[in-house]
């Protein structure tokens, strides 16, 4: 399996990863795609086939392994290929999820689950048949 959708950055950059983790950095699972418009970012979506994918966007430079992990598999038989992200502690990214403009109140609530939902322990996504 090939990582074309990282070719931007230098072989040296990002690495291939195995073994146990890595200290100093965080993991992130997902769909990764180059970002359409900024070379030196990256997309990743975030439990692609679950019931909250979302968008994260990192930059390039705070990758600092790839692990290439299980495919998950769409309903129409499709291979979604997945990876693990190792992420520099303390870096900066951006969470892109749709909500419905309704009131204060429930926007508030819904950057909660977020947080909730990004950083806390939580198992690796699994194969969807």
């Amino acid at each position: 399996m090939s990582i074309s959708y990282l070719e931007t950055a230098p072989l040296s950059s990002i690495t291939k990863y195995s073994g146990n983790p890595p200290k100093g950095a965080v993991p992130f699972t997902g769909f990764p795609r180059q970002h359409p418009s900024e070379k030196g970012k990256l997309i990743l979506i975030y439990d692609p086939l679950g019931m909250n994918p979302a968008v994260l966007e990192f930059k390039l430079d705070d990758v600092l392994y790839v692990e290439e992990i299980h495919s998950a598999v769409t309903e129409a038989g499709e291979g979604v290929p997945l990876v693990k992200l190792w992420i520099r502690k303390g870096a900066h990214g951006v969470i892109i999820e749709p909500f419905e403009a309704s009131d204060p109140a429930s926007t508030t609530r819904k950057i909660a689950d977020l947080r909730e939902r990004f950083f806390t322990q939580r198992p690796a996504p699994v194969d969807r048949v």
